[in-house]
C-alpha cells in the first residue's frame, strides 16, 4: 500500500511539473528553432519552386493574402483566414473577389506593402510582367484570371473570367505569398524579401538555411523565436544526430515520419503513421510551418502534439507568427 501511494505521489509530482514546464515553455520568448531540411532548394523563390525543400524554409518569410487556420485539423473554404488582406467579399455574380489590406505592412527592406504589389505578385504568375520567372509551376492555376485591379493602396480586385469560388483556397495555400513589386525575381532567388514574422538572413547549399526575427513585424509582439535554421540532411537516419549536437537551449524538430518510426508502442506507431498519411491526403497543398517542421505548414492530426507544437509557436500553430 505505502508503495502505490509513493508511486502515486511521484507520478503526480512528475505530471505537475511537465504541466509547468509546458506553461512557461509557452510564455518564454527567444532561441532557434532548428529543423532539418531534407534537400537543398534550388532557389529561394517559393514562386518557382515544387518541393517542400523550398516552402519549408521560406513560408516563414512570407503573408498570403489569406491562409487556412492552423488551428483546426482539417482545411476547408470555411477554415480561410484572413492574412495581409483584412477581409474579402464577393461580387454578386461571382466573378470578382475584392479585398481590403491592412495598413502600416512593411517588406523587410522597409518599404510599403501595397495593392500594388498584390497585382504585381498575380501578372507575374501570369506571365503578364516584362521580368519573367524562370520556372512557373502554377501559372495554370490562375487560368480563370483576367485580371487583378488595385484601387487605392489598401483594396484589390481579383476579376475572373467566370465564378470559382474556390480561388480561395488557391490564395490560402502555402505556395501562394506575396511578392514585393519592387524585387524582382532574380534578386528573390538568391535573396527574398517578405511581409513575413522571418527576415532571410543567408542560404548554403548542401549545409543550411538561415532566418532571423522581423523586429518590424506587423503583429505585435510576434514571433516569440529569435530565428529559424535549417540544416540540409538528406538522409533520415541522420537527422537524430542533430539533437546531439546542438545546445540544450535550442529546440530542434526532425520529420515527424522519424519520430513515428522511432515510438516504443507498436499500437501508437501504427496511429500515427495512419494518422500521418491521411493528413497528407486531406490537405495536399496546406504547407507553411508545423510543430515538426510546416514541415513551414502542417499540421498533426495527433491533438498532444499539435498543442505541444502551439506552445512552442507562441500559440498560433504552424504559422510561426
Amino acid at each position: 500500500m505505502r508503495r502505490s501511494c509513493r508511486i502515486a505521489v511521484a507520478a503526480i509530482t512528475a505530471l505537475a511539473l511537465w504541466l509547468g514546464g509546458q506553461g512557461a515553455l509557452a510564455q518564454k520568448s527567444g532561441g532557434i528553432l532548428k529543423m532539418p531540411d531534407f534537400a537543398s532548394p534550388a532557389s529561394m523563390s517559393i514562386h518557382e519552386e515544387v518541393t517542400r525543400a523550398a516552402v519549408t524554409v521560406l513560408m516563414p518569410v512570407f503573408n498570403n493574402l489569406v491562409l487556412f487556420d492552423q488551428r483546426k485539423e482539417r482545411n476547408t473554404i470555411d477554415t480561410i483566414v484572413p492574412d495581409l488582406a483584412e477581409s474579402w467579399a464577393w461580387s454578386e455574380d461571382g466573378k470578382e473577389l475584392t479585398f481590403k489590406l491592412r495598413h502600416g505592412v512593411k517588406w523587410h527592406d522597409g518599404k510599403p506593402f501595397t495593392a500594388a504589389d498584390v497585382k504585381c505578385t498575380w501578372d507575374l504568375l501570369q506571365g503578364k510582367t516584362q521580368d519573367k520567372l524562370r520556372l512557373n509551376p502554377r501559372k495554370a492555376w490562375y487560368r480563370n484570371l483576367d485580371e487583378v485591379t488595385p484601387k487605392g493602396d489598401d483594396e484589390v480586385t481579383f476579376h475572373l473570367k467566370r465564378p470559382q469560388p474556390y480561388l480561395l483556397v488557391l490564395l490560402a495555400s502555402g505556395i501562394s505569398p506575396v511578392y514585393p513589386c519592387h524585387v524582382s525575381p532574380a534578386q528573390m532567388r538568391q535573396h527574398p524579401i517578405g511581409t513575413g514574422p522571418f527576415k532571410f538572413v543567408e542560404y548554403k547549399p548542401n549545409e543550411y538555411v538561415k532566418l532571423t526575427r522581423s523586429p518590424d513585424y506587423w503583429k505585435p509582439g510576434r514571433p516569440y523565436l529569435d530565428g529559424l535554421e535549417f540544416p540540409i540532411v538528406p538522409s533520415i537516419a541522420t537527422q537524430p544526430d542533430v539533437y546531439r549536437r546542438q545546445r540544450r537551449h535550442d529546440l530542434v524538430v526532425w520529420r515527424l515520419d522519424a519520430a513515428i518510426a522511432r515510438h516504443p508502442e507498436p499500437g501508437i506507431r501504427r496511429d500515427l503513421h495512419v494518422r500521418n498519411r491521411r493528413r497528407e491526403r486531406l490537405n495536399p497543398t496546406s504547407t507553411g510551418l508545423s510543430a515538426a517542421g510546416s514541415e513551414p505548414t502542417r499540421r498533426f492530426n495527433s491533438r498532444r502534439l499539435h498543442r505541444l507544437g502551439r506552445s512552442w509557436l507562441g500559440g498560433d500553430g504552424a504559422k510561426l507568427s
